[in-house]
């Protein structure tokens, strides 16, 4: 499955004070910008900016919930993300294994033929 990669989605994802939003998002079944803030060292304002990230590229979905909003991670988007990480990573692992084979060819050309290095009597 190839699935092409969504720049701005990894844009949003490459950020560790929004990554780990996500975490706390996650872990507590969903947050507000207030709770987030006290449990982050950032301020409230910089944590509604990040959400505002978030929310631009569908990973969390903004509920009202009274005089505040409450944030929930997008699982549909964040598998999607996972799956274009998946893919990623494979691409990366066929480019490695290429690497690797054409190393091996050339350190066997340059490796010296085993009766070339003994002895004449």
């Amino acid at each position: 499955m190839s699935t092409a990669v969504d720049d701005d989605l990894w844009s949003a994802i490459g950020d560790p004070t929004r990554r780990r939003m996500l975490d706390l998002i996650l872990a507590d079944g969903g947050s507000t910008a207030t709770t987030l803030s006290g449990r982050l060292p950032v301020t409230r304002q910089a944590v509604a900016k990040h959400l505002v990230v978030l929310s631009r590229v569908g990973l969390v979905q903004v509920t009202p919930a009274g005089r505040e909003r409450r944030y929930q991670v997008d699982q549909t988007q964040l598998a999607r993300a996972a799956a274009q990480l998946a893919d990623v990573g494979s691409a990366w692992d066929g480019r490695l294994r290429r690497i690797k084979t054409i190393a091996e060819a050339i350190q066997r050309t340059h490796e010296p033929n085993s009766t070339d290095n003994q002895v004449k009597e």
